[in-house]
């Protein structure tokens, strides 16, 4: 099973970006952020979702591992 992360980025990014970020679920948070959650394969596609948040150019808050969700959500 990967490993999935939590990556939070300043400003509110639309749905539309979640293509672009792997289909990771974006999620738009009270406090003005964005919170991008899924599976990452390996650091390879890690670092590759941090170069495109680099690219974006979204300021990068935090990065954490999460408990993956229950295959029954």
């Amino acid at each position: 099973m990967s490993p999935h992360y939590e990556l939070r980025v300043e400003g509110h990014l639309d749905e539309h970006w979640s293509a672009w970020f792997g289909g990771l679920t974006l999620t738009r948070e009270d406090d003005g952020t964005t919170t991008l959650r899924g599976a990452v394969t390996d650091q390879a596609e890690l670092h590759g979702l941090l170069a495109k948040i680099r690219d974006l150019g979204a300021p990068l808050l935090a990065v954490s591992t999460s408990a993956a969700p229950d295959r029954g959500e």
